[in-house]
């Protein structure tokens, strides 16, 4: 039976040698084994002594009949010129906090802040004109990548830490970063801190409280959002007349939903903003946006992802045949994308018209019918009919002994439909992002 196990983020600091102590005390009455997970920034002179002091505490301990086993990942690399070193380090303690917890079968990591800590990062992220998900601080349990990450000691004052350190006198390190007036937390916690707490005692607790309704209004807002994104999204994108039929806050709510939905990543609130005020003004529009590009046509909102240059079309030279003997996805890098072949009962192209296909580009005479008994047109006039923007419009059209078979976005030409009892299949064409 494998034993169970859970990791504690441990600096050597004084908060998390507490949590590290408190969390053995428990795991020793029930068997489970705790893993000190260290990290290693490379910034400061004494990382080196802070990673061997924990490392002797651990053993200390492991000596003394705890439960406890110490795991340590060196970071590799800096941050950028002129990129924020908090923020780096943040984002890079986390990946390797998470890659050692796996590592060793553990899915549980805690963390160990406090009260103070969540009532300063609710006044940082107010300074810096956060939204409701800024306000509402920092979660006490969250789920992300196969870890769950907990802060289990997020209602408990900063004093009565100070206060088990000091009864079972627990031997720590003091980071003399910490007093750094560089770093926006220590300017905070060095000058702003002792006024506020004697101008208002009850500080801390009143600014956990409210990050604590923040958060209850960031779960209704989210709610809501996923509600409003039911009716006004689709694959096809954001339908703008119906988004612009919600109320003003609904709209900017189910729209950073929406882009968080498409790009995976936060909006930029500037442009939030900027689409707020543009989008019902312009028929077809781009916006720039990280990781991609926002587009606007016949009354809907897409986006396109960006890529390396390696997914472009014409980075190879084109596929001009291919042979499908059965259903399955056809790479075409020289069009840029995949041509996916699915089975289907009815409705489809009989497979064994497939095992030569040649590929073209468009060349502006096709017509193609779009369903049966409806006259051949255009393409330009289906692609119109259809609502397609130009963007979608592109990769390879496919024919099979003359006979024009399949167009993106389109589909199959309906004078190829088989008839029943025929092995049939359908297409599907996936362009790669763009750069």
């Amino acid at each position: 039976m494998q034993a169970r196990r859970v990791a504690v983020a441990y600096s050597g600091g004084r908060d998390s040698t507490a949590l590290l102590r408190a969390t053995l005390t428990a795991a020793r009455a029930t068997g489970t084994e705790v893993l000190a997970l260290h990290v290693h920034h490379g910034l400061n002179p004494k990382a080196d002594d802070w990673l061997a002091a924990c490392n002797a505490q651990c053993r200390r301990w492991a000596r003394a009949g705890w439960p406890v086993k110490f795991e340590a990942r060196r970071l590799i690399g800096a941050p950028a010129r002129g990129d924020s070193v908090e923020a780096w380090a943040r984002k890079a303690r986390y990946r390797a906090l998470r890659d050692m917890a796996l590592a060793h079968g553990t899915h549980l990591i805690l963390l160990a802040h406090h009260r103070r800590d969540q009532a300063e990062t609710l006044m940082l992220q107010a300074l810096r004109g956060a939204g409701v998900a800024g306000l509402a601080g920092m979660p006490r349990l969250i789920e992300r990548e196969g870890i769950t990450w907990a802060r289990p000691w997020l209602d408990t004052p900063r004093e009565a830490i100070d206060a088990y350190v000091r009864r079972l006198r627990l031997r720590h390190i003091d980071d003399g970063s910490n007093a750094d007036p560089r770093y926006a937390r220590n300017r905070l916690r060095l000058q702003v801190w002792p006024a506020l707490s004697a101008a208002f005692p009850a500080a801390e607790a009143s600014l956990a409280d409210a990050s604590n309704w923040a958060q209850q209004a960031l779960v209704c807002m989210n709610e809501i959002a996923a509600l409003d994104l039911d009716v006004i999204a689709n694959s096809n994108g954001l339908d703008i007349a119906a988004w612009r039929s919600l109320s003003g806050a609904r709209q900017g709510n189910a729209l950073r939903a929406w882009l968080k939905s498409q790009s995976g990543v936060p909006a930029n609130a500037n442009l939030v903003q900027r689409l707020l005020a543009e989008i019902a003004l312009r028929q077809s529009a781009r916006w720039p946006m990280a990781g991609g590009e926002l587009r606007s046509y016949r009354g809907r909102l897409h986006f396109e992802v960006s890529a390396g240059p390696s997914a472009t079309p014409g980075s190879h030279d084109r596929e001009i045949t291919l042979s499908v003997l059965r259903a399955g996805s056809h790479a075409l890098p020289g069009w840029g994308g995949v041509l996916n072949v699915m089975q289907v009962e009815e409705g489809g192209v009989p497979l064994a018209w497939l095992a030569h296909l040649s590929l073209r580009a468009r060349g502006g005479a096709e017509r193609f019918q779009s369903g049966l008994g409806r006259p051949p047109r255009s393409l330009k006039k289906q692609f119109q009919a259809a609502g397609l923007p130009a963007w979608q419009r592109e990769g390879p059209l496919v024919y099979a002994g003359g006979q024009l078979v399949f167009v993106p976005g389109l589909g199959l030409d309906a004078r190829v439909i088989g008839l029943p009892g025929q092995p049939q299949v359908t297409m599907d064409w996936r362009p790669w992002p763009r750069p």
